[in-house]
């Protein structure tokens, strides 16, 4: 067995899929070694530990015990990080427990260079609420980190002040500067009610959420929206979650596309061991395998469609679950 430092110095160099199964393989026996309510989890079903050989075969922890249990290897220690997920009034909300933060930010920064090279191309305009206000986002955390990497004196969280941020665009517009505004769905609809029009030098990404502002609408009625309104031939959004130290992205159409050490796996809604590979609408579950010091095998409650080319979609949520601050619009 590797051990963590060496399983760390491979983990973000991965290019083929064998590779990533020897990877997942030696993380799923270092968490289930370490990680006690994943332990406890496998040892409770049919399985032998010792007959698993691919990715496929590794059980995947359900989400909701991020809201109930400490999913965590080895213990929380005074460095720990938690990330929490928003939330209404009156419900769970999640709890990942980060004992390395400096995992997750490779992981979101070598991630984001993947699809969009360098943040220092950019300048990043957010409309999200800022690290003081959302101390315990995860996506916050990685938006305030890349728009200090972006090193730009215009980047920063405008959520709260759109006039700022409309004269800001329009300057942004006139030296042809290259420019990601990301945000909230329901800040970005009432940014494009503003009559803003925007450049091909911008890119509008939204990560989700109407937070009880607005709302729920079609992800497809959504972005017809916001790309009619803003003037741009495409809507990119971003696929996290608090339980994750890694991001899938779609450039357009919400077809998303992982990293090399995340993988996005459909199960069958009425067999969570079995997995669909023809396109049908199922479970999906994740392996991040950055996510070395909780569980790196998640069983979400978003249902979606993988491709061929191992691209996917996200379709909706299960009946009765609930429905994710930061997570993608009903469909």
């Amino acid at each position: 067995m590797l051990s963590q430092k060496e399983i760390l110095n491979q983990l973000f160099t991965i290019k083929t899929d064998a590779e990533f199964n020897a990877l997942a393989l030696e993380i799923f026996h270092f968490q289930y070694k370490h990680n006690e309510i994943y332990n406890r989890y496998v040892s409770a079903l049919p399985i032998n530990t010792g007959d698993i050989t691919h990715y496929t075969q590794i059980p995947c922890l359900p989400i909701s015990f991020f809201k109930s249990q400490d999913v965590v290897c080895q213990t929380i220690h005074q460095d720990t990080v938690c990330f929490t997920s928003s939330g209404t009034t009156g419900q769970i909300t999640s709890k990942h427990y980060v004992n390395d933060v400096s995992i997750y930010e490779s992981s979101f920064k070598k991630g984001f260079e993947l699809f969009y090279r360098n943040p220092s191309d950019y300048c990043i305009l957010a409309l999200l609420p800022n690290y003081l206000q959302r101390d315990g986002s995860s996506l916050v955390y990685m938006f305030d980190q890349l728009i200090t990497l972006s090193k730009h004196a215009d980047s920063g969280f405008y959520l709260d002040n759109m006039t700022d941020l409309v004269a800001k665009i329009k300057q942004l517009k006139q030296r042809k500067q290259k420019t990601l505004l990301l945000g909230v769905t329901y800040a970005l609809l009432d940014l494009a009610e503003l009559n803003v029009t925007l450049s091909d030098d911008f890119i509008v990404m939204e990560t989700g959420g109407m937070k009880g502002k607005r709302p729920e609408m079609l992800k497809e009625e959504l972005h017809h929206i916001l790309k009619g309104k803003f003037q741009v031939p495409s809507i990119h959004s971003e696929y996290g979650m608090t339980e994750l130290l890694s991001q899938a992205y779609s450039k357009k159409d919400g077809v998303f596309v992982c990293p090399p050490w995340m993988k996005v796996l459909v199960r069958d809604v009425n067999d969570p061991f079995s997995y669909q590979f023809n396109k049908k609408t199922g479970g999906i579950n994740i392996i991040d395998l950055a996510n070395i010091n909780s569980c790196s095998f998640i069983e979400t409650k978003d249902l979606g469609k993988i491709h061929d080319d191992q691209s996917f979609e996200v379709i909706g949520r299960f009946d009765n679950s609930d429905i994710r601050g930061c997570n993608l619009m009903i469909q």
